[in-house]
């Protein structure tokens, strides 16, 4: 089995395959899974605001409960649960033979993960000195990424985004949320979210929860027939679009980009207004240059604001007494080579904070959520449990999930085990350390 590799054995790239379900898994209602040197709980610790590393609720010489349905019956140590459970007709023993850290699976809750085509002509205009926002204006940026999905086949479409999951999957992320926006027609968009559903629906994605999302309000293209014209472009996205969305059912989730170059705060109201009143739940992509959508994120009850790289103190503390999740994503301010999001001061101020990829293929092209998030905890000052936290339990907050993100009676059992003795291992090695197995729902997959 892989946990008896080597870390330089397991870390061995397998984009071409998929991961492998083990044979003998779930032979009885429940199994029980250990010992773990150390199991990385979150059991008790709080949805909002700075943490200590006492809220990892670590769990030494730990093991899980898990039922055949796909969620944890209990966790504790493997003493007691073996003394409890060792004997029962019904409970089946997946041991565990090397040292190993069991953390919950990630949750990776902003990504633009279905498009094709390459922005590496952006990337090289920024790196002569060119903003983004000057890229965007001369015609580059995002269409140039439409422009390509749209010519697309399904196929090629659908075959590059599997490839995306399956390094997502080989990071440790157990559920990510996925944008469209790269259509920006009706038809366009619904064909996005349509093999979007296509793939959350098919076995060979079954180590992978998909939350799809509909940002068909990305930006206005300026080839279409509203060039120009934003309220009547989002009036027709809000007529014609979220109402089929609506009735094939295809996202529960809108999304609008809030900025110079797409759409303003009073455009996004009125577009936001009619997404909620239809049922949608809401996020935004707010502050990331200019500050204000994120106080429009909190006065219209969306799940999240993200980005916030801009964000004033002001709208730090609005965000902080609400329920909207700050949703910051260190990958474009890497790609971008701008300040990352004033995260300490977020946490500081009592904001519920996650850590998200934002993998796209302009900004930020990364696709690295662990490294991303190791990386935002050095420049940021988070602490372990913080930045754990980003990327689990909070994150699942950012998606409106309440269900995932801790290692406790009643989650899912999305889970996975590091090869190491000490969960500090983890973060320190920036992403370069990957786990040797990933249980989705219950089933163990071999890394």
């Amino acid at each position: 089995m892989v946990i008896n590799q080597d870390v330089q054995e397991i870390n061995k790239s397998k984009m071409d395959h998929p991961p492998q379900k083990q044979a003998d898994h779930l032979v009885a209602s429940i199994t029980l899974i250990g010992p773990f040197r150390e199991v990385v709980s979150f059991k008790q610790a709080p949805l909002t605001g700075a943490l200590s590393e006492k809220d990892l609720g670590i769990i030494q010489e730990g093991a899980v409960v898990v039922d055949s349905k796909g969620f944890i019956v209990e966790v504790g140590t493997f003493r007691a649960l073996q003394a409890k459970y060792a004997g029962l007709a019904h409970c089946a023993y997946y041991p565990i033979q090397a040292d190993q850290v069991l953390l919950p699976g990630y949750i990776d809750a902003h990504t633009h993960i279905l498009f094709a085509g390459s922005r590496a002509r952006d990337y090289s205009m920024r790196l002569q000195g060119k903003s983004y926002l000057e890229i965007a204006e001369t015609g580059g940026g995002i269409m140039e990424t439409v422009r390509a999905t749209r010519a697309a086949s399904d196929a090629d479409l659908q075959a590059a985004f599997y490839r995306r999951i399956l390094k997502m999957h080989q990071g440790g992320v157990t559920t990510v949320e996925v944008k469209s926006g790269y259509g920006l027609t009706v038809e366009q968009e619904l064909r996005m979210l349509s093999l979007l559903n296509r793939q959350k629906q098919s076995p060979e994605m079954d180590f992978m929860d998909i939350v799809p999302t509909c940002l068909a309000a990305h930006m206005n293209p300026p080839d279409g027939c509203f060039a120009g014209h934003n309220p009547e472009y989002l009036q027709a996205l809000a007529t014609h679009l979220l109402p089929q969305i609506k009735a094939m059912q295809l996202a529960k989730r809108v999304d609008i980009f809030v900025e110079e170059t797409a759409f303003s705060i009073q455009e996004a109201r009125r577009y936001l207004s009619t997404a909620r009143d239809m049922g949608f739940s809401l996020t935004v992509h707010a502050d990331q240059f200019t500050p204000g959508a994120a106080a429009l994120a909190v006065a219209m009850g969306a799940v999240s604001a993200d980005h916030l790289e801009g964000i004033t103190e002001d709208g730090i503390n609005t965000l902080a007494a609400s329920h909207t999740v700050a949703t910051v994503l260190p990958g474009a301010c890497l790609g971008l080579g701008i300040k990352q999001a004033p995260a300490r001061q977020l946490l500081d101020a009592g904001a519920i904070l996650a850590i998200a990829s934002d993998w796209n293929p302009g900004s930020a092209p990364m696709g690295l959520l662990l490294t991303q998030a190791s990386l935002l905890s050095v420049y940021e000052k988070l602490n372990m449990a913080e930045t754990l936290a980003g990327i689990c339990f909070r994150a699942a907050a950012a998606l409106g999930l309440s269900d995932r993100g801790r290692l406790m009676q009643g989650q899912l059992a999305d889970m996975q085990a590091y090869p190491v003795k000490d969960y500090r291992e983890i973060l320190y090695n920036q992403g370069q350390l990957k786990p040797a197995i990933i249980w989705k729902k219950s089933i163990p997959y071999d890394q």
